[in-house]
């Protein structure tokens, strides 16, 4: 089992940067690939971002790609997602999510485990 919790989030302007971070318990982490996914009020969830068990390979979503960078400090059980540049259609709910392999994935069922979400909101 992988316990995975997101923080980070708030209220910020457009325009403006968050950083959120995932912290994982339980089970090895360091050979997992990762995955941020988000929310939006009367959405679907959606892809973000995701990157590899060695953090060598990542993948984005084209409407983050230049403005969004997914990371992870495997000595400290954590992947994060710094956000710059922020759009109010940035407001959501974010969520991270661990593979049992090591691998990028874009697709949700491809992930066994899932925090609770951390929620972000961006002014106009």
């Amino acid at each position: 089992q992988v316990m995975l919790v997101e923080s980070g989030g708030g209220l910020v302007q457009a325009g403006g940067s968050l950083r959120l971070s995932c912290s994982a318990s339980g089970r090895t982490f360091s050979n997992r690939g990762m995955g941020w996914f988000r929310q939006g009020p009367g959405k679907e969830r959606e892809f973000v971002a995701t990157i590899s068990w060695s953090g060598e390979t990542t993948d984005y979503t084209d409407s983050v790609k230049g403005r969004f960078t997914i990371s992870r400090d495997n000595a400290k059980n954590t992947v994060y997602l710094q956000m710059n540049d922020l759009k109010p259609e940035d407001t959501a709910v974010y969520y991270c999510a661990a593979r049992l392999t090591g691998t990028i994935a874009t697709r949700q069922k491809a992930y066994s485990y899932w925090g609770q979400g951390t929620e972000v909101t961006v002014s106009s």
